[in-house]
């Protein structure tokens, strides 16, 4: 089950320990271990080319939710849990909120529920590091590019070694982290792109898993109702092929690989 809602802006302003969220999906099966239920935080700096939910960019929208009515919505999904399962905070971008994710993920672990962040890295502050070094129990690091070339033109934005003082962070704290990469044929598929990217990280001790995301356009009709050109319109999807083959190139560098 997932919730849209707007919300005026102001409103944030007025009351404390707020979070601006864009939806919750209660029996989520792809955004970290298990089931979890995933809540979409609202607004990000990048533009990523492939975003799939270009809606969430946007720092205005979605609707303001205390912290405690945030951890009573997790609470009621803990039965579906399990073992594995939790609750992962992803985007737009988590951490421009982590200021107020603090006391939700502290409340969170109190009851012993597991914490994901799917994060691009962009942002490391001291609310940052506290959350993610006291209250996070896996941080998913979206790599966007290893070259600032190729980060440029697939966020809009520069410096891509935001991305990679947020994962030497993760590393020096010894605690769990896995990677996701969009393979986008022709862009982002290149074997010299993804050797490039098994070297940076072959020492890592924290990384328990890459997560390769094929390139899909589930996305473009919500580009197209935001009145946004979608510059991807002529990629195509990867071919089962093509995914054996980027599995294969990167299998000698990471512990684990999946094709989400």
């Amino acid at each position: 089950m997932v919730f849209r809602c707007f919300f005026n802006s102001r409103l944030i302003k007025s009351r404390g320990n707020i979070l601006n969220v864009h939806s919750i999906e209660t029996f989520g099966t792809h955004d970290g271990p298990g089931v979890r239920c995933v809540v979409f935080l609202q607004g990000c700096k990048l533009k990523c080319l492939y975003c799939h939910n270009p809606d969430t960019i946007a720092m205005d929208g979605g609707k303001p939710y205390t912290v405690d009515e945030l951890y009573e919505i997790v609470v009621k999904s803990k039965p579906y849990f399990g073992k594995n399962g939790g609750v992962t905070v992803s985007g737009g971008e988590p951490l421009l909120q982590a200021k107020a994710l603090i006391p939700l993920f502290k409340k969170l672990k109190a009851e012993g529920i597991h914490t994901a962040l799917d994060t691009n890295g962009r942002i490391l502050n001291h609310f940052a590091k506290e959350l993610m070094d006291d209250y996070t129990d896996l941080v998913m690091l979206d790599i966007k590019s290893m070259t600032e070339e190729g980060y440029q033109q697939i966020t809009g934005q520069k410096n891509k070694e935001t991305t990679f003082n947020v994962s030497t962070h993760r590393e020096a704290s010894g605690k769990p982290m896995w990677l996701r990469y969009v393979l986008i044929p022709g862009l982002t598929d290149h074997p010299e792109q993804l050797e490039s990217m098994g070297h940076y990280f072959k020492d890592y001790k924290t990384i328990e898993k890459l997560e390769i995301q094929p390139y899909h356009k589930l996305g473009v009709h919500k580009w197209e109702a935001l009145g946004w050109e979608y510059q991807l319109k002529d990629a195509r999807e990867n071919t089962d092929e093509e995914l054996h083959t980027a599995q294969m190139v990167l299998k000698p560098y990471f512990k684990s690989i999946s094709i989400n």
